[in-house]
């Protein structure tokens, strides 16, 4: 076909196609409907049976805050709670184990007697004890000691009527009458014993001896000599305390404490301690006195004594 001909069949087909759209009747226009139009129903087959879906829980109200800190360690029970909060009780000191058993003031300072269980010691003031314990202070009514390990003080009472720190000399019965439990049994009976004549150089012996209706478990003195005149060598303890605890204390200005205790026992003229001297300068007399002196018997009781009278002896070449 040659071109002439396709294009008169071009022209003839465009021109058909606007012709049947001039002749097309118009449009419907188009309606609004005022209620909706139930859907058809359709023709439905029978279900067929399927598996049933598990309920779902529905979401409940949040409780607590959603970003708080939590702790994932396991619960303590309790107790155990209440034990981590409550703080522990501060440490507390031993109950007191000395008591006061006597005082003298030497050397222009304050001792006093300390008495614990058996044990009697001389203490002053600084002196630390062998159990953690430190004297800071004796005044005439009560003793301050510190435990030194946790620096806490405690006090001792001291029997008004043991002196206000003035030497007990020549007043051991009322020392002793005035200590709880003191009775008025017959006073104990107490006496030196030591050759009447020494050589000067040479050392003697000279023993204090005690006679009781009681028993005696404890007993503090305090000696005093001349020292221009004797030198003590040695102190030791006599028969009655040979198996208890003794110790003493020499001063330079001629005074010797002693502390000693034993089972118990009731003296008939028993040695309580023997006191080697060397006599200095011949021609003279030297003396030998008690100065304190405070017998206890069992628990701590006061046995009321005699004063002595002082020992002498001449000092020969």
């Amino acid at each position: 076909m040659g071109r002439g001909k396709r294009l008169v069949w071009l022209a003839l087909a465009g021109g058909a196609v606007a012709l049947a759209a001039i002749l097309a009747p118009p449009p419907e226009p188009m309606r609004v409907l005022d209620a909706p139009v139930a859907p058809k129903a359709f023709a439905t087959t029978p279900a067929v049976p399927a598996a049933a879906l598990p309920e779902r829980e529905t979401i409940g109200r949040a409780r607590g805050e959603v970003f708080a800190q939590r702790s994932w360690a396991p619960p303590q029970p309790p107790a155990a709670k209440a034990a981590a909060v409550a703080p522990p009780p501060p440490p507390q000191a031993p109950a007191m184990p000395y008591r006061v058993a006597g005082k003298v003031v030497y050397e222009g300072g304050a001792h006093v007697v300390l008495a614990k269980g058996d044990q009697i010691l001389w203490v002053r003031e600084g002196e630390t004890l062998g159990d953690g314990y430190r004297v800071d202070a004796i005044t005439p009514d009560r003793v301050t000691l510190t435990y030194m390990p946790l620096g806490v003080a405690q006090y001792i009472a001291v029997a008004s009527s043991l002196g206000d720190g003035a030497p007990q000399r020549n007043a051991p019965v009322a020392a002793a009458r005035a200590l709880p439990g003191a009775r008025n049994a017959g006073p104990a009976q107490l006496r030196f014993d030591g050759p009447p004549q020494v050589s000067a150089g040479k050392p003697f012996n000279v023993a204090l001896k005690v006679t009781s209706g009681q028993a005696v478990r404890a007993s503090p003195l305090q000696l005093s000599f001349d020292a221009k005149l004797l030198e003590p060598v040695n102190v030791r303890a006599g028969g009655f305390f040979a198996d208890g605890s003794f110790s003493y204390r020499v001063g330079p200005a001629g005074s010797i404490f002693v502390g000693a205790s034993g089972k118990g026992a009731v003296p008939a003229d028993a040695e309580f301690v023997v006191v080697t001297f060397r006599p200095i300068q011949a021609g003279s007399t030297a003396e030998l006195k008690l100065s304190s002196l405070i017998l206890q018997g069992a628990a701590g009781r006061a046995i009321v004594h005699d004063q002595p009278a002082a020992y002498r002896t001449a000092i020969v070449r």
